[in-house]
């Protein structure tokens, strides 16, 4: 059996987070879990997914759910900065954690930003999340890397997560590198661009599947 890769091209974040709940529900292999995370939790996962989001900054950065659907809301952006300074860029550590994406994000910024102030054409802005321990971590970290790219006077991420849920980890993680695009764009001065998202577990878990099902408007067998 050969890994199906699934491409998705998108307006903005919320684009992109509709059309992949649709994506999953229909095409997902439903397996359950046996290790890591929510054993013995029954959930649907792409092979292997490409999402390339041509308007990233466009707002809202985060899915709206419509008035009446009934269904929990993925976070708002007011969730979405705080994950952002103090998980995906910031250096400390809560008590109990053992890292955050921050915790290996935070030196590699101001070393990235030297790379492109001496050569905009560099193929090496990449950050990894991460070590040669992380292998070893009960629940290893599900953004592994973040790839920078200036080209044509614009700033483009590309970002690859092990593992991503989909209904609530997607949103905030894509608004999350949205927002460091931006100050990327910002410090070196050139215009904001496009996202490339790879992952060979985005998902959806069982309790998750009716949210989505509501919010494509879908019956339980899956009419419109």
């Amino acid at each position: 059996m050969t890994v199906k890769i699934t491409y998705v091209e998108a307006f903005d974040v919320p684009d992109a987070w509709f059309n992949l709940l649709g994506k999953v529900l229909d095409e997902g292999r439903e397996y359950t879990v046996d290790q890591g995370s929510f054993v013995g939790k029954r959930r649907r996962e792409l092979g292997f997914v490409t999402l390339k989001v041509t308007n990233p900054g466009h707002r809202p950065l985060v899915p709206q759910i419509p008035p009446g659907v009934g269904i929990p809301p993925p976070p708002t952006m007011e969730y979405v900065e705080e994950y952002y300074h103090s998980y995906f860029v910031g250096s400390e550590k809560q008590p109990g954690e053992e890292y955050t994406y921050g915790s290996y994000v935070h030196e590699q910024l101001l070393p990235l930003m030297e790379k492109y102030e001496k050569g905009p054409h560099t193929n090496q802005g990449c950050m990894t999340i991460g070590d040669a321990s992380s292998i070893l971590l009960e629940h290893p970290p599900c953004l592994r890397l973040i790839d920078a790219r200036i080209q044509d006077g614009q700033s483009h991420l590309v970002v690859y997560y092990r593992s991503w849920d989909l209904w609530s980890g997607l949103p905030v993680n894509m608004a999350a590198t949205q927002l460091l695009k931006e100050e990327l764009a910002r410090a070196l001065e050139v215009e904001d661009g496009e996202i490339l998202a790879l992952s060979k577990g985005l998902h959806l878990w069982e309790h998750s599947w009716e949210w989505a099902t509501c919010r494509l408007w879908r019956d339980n067998s899956g009419s419109r």
